[in-house]
């Protein structure tokens, strides 16, 4: 008899380890971006998901596919509307699907500094937490990419140079297309998957990304200039589906959220450190920066923007909207030249 209750209670204490151990995790987030292991993108991300791991004692987590390896940021989205995943980085072309009003802070030449990008964010945070919520996700956090640059084959000086450029256009991307439209160019559509070898059979010979975008693509090994003068400062996000989000506890939710801000803010800020020892490594291999000759050139290209955010009301953002961020930019410059740091 006590050997059959020490063996019961033998099994009811393995049960309960068994079970313990199984119901560790009882919620994993399938999360894809087309960052590439190894990325600074991603190196946060590793980091985001221990820290969410420890402070839920292991019951929350990501299993990650980097790399573009669930597809594009338009199949990625699909996959997440069929749940097949949960959760996704994404840029201005998955921000097209998930928040459009939000694609305002990838206005063309808009920002001149980062200063003005973080008051815009600080200023409008809300409001574009809301649009995504309203579309059906969450946003964990923003994840800048970082000024945008035209990288070309010919010197690019005045707008009127792009129009000898066989330019390229993410397929789909509204803000492009009217970037471009602004300026007289038809631009070649195509998915970013196909950029490099377009530029290498030289269907295209004119590309737009970050400085660490252009190392991490390899397209800086097919182009030969930079137009110095920032198209714009395109935005980023870490989002999940918000029926995926209900179904976490209240106390998982806040840990995710609190955690992804944090991870988030982190991740821009090292980008932008990056993005800068990326511009010097375009320098020491090649690419020749190419600045507008005038001020008068400069006031050019901020008319094109103008132009082109216009073109944008009704189709992505309001003209209410438009109106609020620009005067919020305007305000800071004001400011800001007035009381030089």
């Amino acid at each position: 008899m006590e050997c059959l209750l020490k063996w019961l209670r033998y099994l009811s204490l393995s049960c309960f380890f068994l079970s313990s151990s199984l119901l560790g995790q009882q919620y994993t987030i399938k999360f894809a971006t087309l960052a590439p292991e190894g990325s600074t993108w991603m190196n946060v991300m590793k980091e985001y998901d221990q820290a969410v791991r420890k402070e839920s004692n292991g019951r929350l987590g990501f299993k990650t596919y980097p790399g573009g390896v669930q597809g594009d940021e338009k199949d990625i989205l699909r996959k997440i509307k069929l749940g097949q995943l949960h959760s996704a980085g994404v840029t201005g072309n998955g921000l097209t699907t998930i928040a459009p009003k939000a694609r305002i802070l990838d206005s063309p030449f808009l920002f001149k500094s980062y200063e003005e990008v973080d008051k815009v964010y600080e200023t409008f945070d809300d409001e574009f937490h809301r649009a995504f919520e309203d579309n059906g996700y969450v946003n964990l956090g923003w994840a800048e990419v970082g000024f945008i640059y035209i990288f070309t084959n010919t010197p690019v000086k005045i707008p009127a140079d792009l129009k000898s450029v066989k330019m390229w256009m993410w397929e789909g991307d509204p803000i492009a297309e009217v970037a471009f439209k602004a300026q007289g160019i038809n631009p070649i559509p195509l998915t970013i998957t196909d950029v490099l070898t377009s530029l290498q059979t030289k269907l295209i010979d004119g590309v737009y990304t970050s400085p660490l975008g252009a190392i991490a693509l390899q397209w800086f090994s097919r182009v030969k200039y930079m137009l110095n003068a920032p198209l714009a400062d395109a935005a980023g996000a870490v989002v999940i589906s918000k029926k995926k989000f209900d179904e976490l506890p209240s106390d998982l939710q806040e840990i995710l959220k609190r955690n992804g801000k944090k991870y988030m803010h982190k991740l821009t800020q090292l980008s932008r450190v990056d993005n800068a020892k990326a511009l010097e490594t375009l320098k020491n291999n090649g690419i020749t920066i190419v600045d507008p000759p005038s001020h008068d050139v400069l006031a050019l290209y901020d008319e094109i923007g103008r132009k082109a955010r216009r073109l944008l009301v009704g189709k992505l953002f309001s003209e209410d909207l438009l109106n609020r961020v620009e005067q919020t930019v305007s305000d800071f410059r004001a400011n800001h030249n007035k009381n030089p740091k």
